[in-house]
């Protein structure tokens, strides 16, 4: 029997979303089936969730331990966290930050 999880999104522009997903999906994929790209505004320049790219950043209340390399780092440094790197549990909290390529980069908080 497949186990679902709620999974509680806010996005750059304050709006909240809970969004049912399979337990140890991937976070990434679970964004973006539901509408709510981690990636930034230039989606078309991500690594298609392979750790690469860290386009797919998003912050966690109550984050997991990082098992992957990449993910580790920026646990380690603050930097946010990557969503094709996580499996989604219930209850998880995700925050998507506000994400901008060129020009000055808003505080995501």
């Amino acid at each position: 029997m497949v186990e679902h999880v709620t999974v509680t999104v806010e996005t750059p522009d304050d709006e909240r979303y809970e969004v049912t997903a399979e337990a140890g999906a991937v976070l990434r994929d679970v964004l973006l089936e539901a509408g709510r790209s981690p990636h930034s505004r230039w989606a078309v320049t991500n690594c298609g969730g392979r750790g690469l790219c860290a386009t797919c950043g998003v912050r966690l209340v109550d984050p997991p331990d990082p098992e992957h390399w990449h993910d580790d780092l920026a646990d380690r440094f603050g930097y946010p966290r990557l969503s094709c790197q996580i499996r989604v549990r219930d209850g998880m909290h995700v925050r998507i930050p506000d994400k901008r390529v060129w020009g000055r980069r808003r505080s995501d908080g």
